[in-house]
């Protein structure tokens, strides 16, 4: 749904979403070993996506880019806890997070767990026009602003 020139994803659609992001991988025969998301937009989606998958090994990645609405750092940078690299070594893996909007913390995150000898290939419920990195899997293209189900309210601590 677009409202003012966002994009409003609820959650029932994320629901849909996020099998038929599961559905377009299995169809295209990528049969992943472990599910890796990009926190903190990528865990919910990827979650779904295991369970859609029955893919048991799940792992995160903490990379913090955005520091508010079209305010983000000059490079997306790693945060702790770091992902157990040499569990996933030599394992297919399939690397999600919710958007790919410039491309850039994708590409990091891929570049990352490709030196590990990982095959890697993305999904995401969106990716933005100006993105270096298309994702292997997407669910939809907008150039809006997507306010996401678990992030459009503020903090309850605020």
């Amino acid at each position: 749904m677009v409202i003012d020139k966002r994009e409003v994803l609820g959650w029932d659609e994320f629901g849909l979403a996020a099998r038929e992001l599961a559905a377009n991988v299995h169809g295209s025969g990528f049969a992943p070993d472990v599910v890796v998301a990009i926190a903190r937009g990528g865990l919910l989606l990827a979650g779904a996506i295991a369970y859609a998958l029955n893919v048991k090994s799940c792992g995160a990645l903490n990379v913090e880019f955005y520091t508010g609405i079209d305010e983000r750092l000059d490079e997306p940078i790693l945060l702790p806890p770091m992902l157990d690299e040499p569990a996933i070594a030599g394992k297919r893996v399939l690397l999600v997070d919710d958007v790919s909007d410039s491309g850039r913390t994708l590409a990091l995150v891929v570049r990352l767990l490709g030196r590990t000898g990982a095959e890697v290939r993305t999904a995401c419920l969106y990716s933005k026009p100006a993105t270096i990195l298309e994702p292997d899997y997407v669910w939809r293209k907008t150039s809006k602003w997507i306010a996401f189900p678990w992030s459009s309210l503020p903090p309850v601590t605020a």
